[in-house]
């Protein structure tokens, strides 16, 4: 019998490395909720100013890291290395994409990245970046798979799972840029400081990378990985900043990105649902044009 992959398991190393990464997940936010939003406290204990500053980055590079070799494993232990080739693409296209932000200000706006994530290429884009719109990007294609699995709707997936990562940028920008300064706007935007253009760019860039999974014929090796897994690992890496931003009371970023979330999975099980309907066949007692004529 052949599992889909919304019924097959992952391998035992894979989940219990995913229960790690929540565990990270889970102390970096019982850091930023005690310290980050009190930084009163910081100053009732010696020498806790220096290592909140050097757990500021620590936790926010190694949490990159993390998420993008548990998705490494994950992907050699169920595919070998067929998934290197599109890593290796969607790298080079967002850090592209980075660099004319970082530089041009287009397609986000003007921005730059706080030295707290170096190391950076050419000064301007930290090389963890392009790390997590890979780790982002596969997982959200691989949602939209899964409510428009059919081969005719390979490019309104593309559509799809470009409105799935642009969901979790609703957090992760009033999280980095606002309640903590990973980067900084070079003009304050409507959005907790972040220009609307910025959605814009996000979404113009979601799509050439899901263009490019499409294109690289993904879906071969994707249908054999395990869709609860991967969920588990999209809603991992949307806890983090949903969970700073609840921390410091920005509760319009946290209903914003599940309302869009909430959306794009409605949206997809609509069109999923009306392309089947469309090409269910007629049974014996329904009304097709052969019985009106007759």
């Amino acid at each position: 019998m052949e599992l889909h992959g919304d019924e097959l398991p992952a391998d035992r190393l894979s989940d219990r490395a995913l229960q790690a990464f929540f565990a990270f997940i889970a102390v970096t936010l019982f850091g930023y909720a005690t310290f980050g939003v009190n930084p009163g406290l910081l100053v009732r204990f010696p020498g806790a100013a220096d290592v909140y500053s050097k757990a500021f980055r620590f936790f926010a590079v190694t949490n990159i890291w993390f998420a993008w070799a548990l998705l490494a494993l994950f992907l050699t232990r169920a595919v070998r290395a067929r998934w290197i080739p599109a890593f290796v693409i969607l790298y080079a296209i967002s850090l592209v994409s980075e660099l004319a932000g970082t530089t041009t200000g287009f397609p986000f706006g003007e921005y730059r990245y706080s030295p707290v994530l170096d190391p950076m290429w050419f000064a301007h884009v930290p090389i963890v970046i392009p790390l997590s719109w890979f780790f982002m990007a596969l997982p959200s294609y691989a949602l939209a798979r899964s409510v428009l699995p059919d081969a005719n709707q390979r490019w309104t997936r593309v559509f799809l799972a470009s409105a799935v990562l642009v969901s979790w940028d609703l957090s992760l920008d009033p999280a980095m840029s606002h309640a903590t300064r990973y980067w900084m706007w070079g003009s304050s935007g409507a959005y907790y400081g972040m220009p609307w253009l910025n959605l814009l760019g996000w979404y113009v860039t979601g799509l050439v990378l899901m263009a490019a999974l499409q294109i690289l014929n993904t879906d071969r090796w994707l249908a054999t990985l395990s869709l609860p897994w991967l969920r588990r690992f999209y809603l991992a890496n949307l806890a983090l900043p949903l969970g700073m931003n609840a921390a410091a009371g920005l509760w319009g970023a946290v209903i914003a990105a599940f309302a869009a979330l909430a959306a794009a999975y409605g949206l997809g099980r609509w069109l999923g649902t009306a392309a089947r309907s469309q090409r269910k066949p007629l049974g014996n007692g329904a009304i097709g044009p052969a019985r009106i004529a007759g």
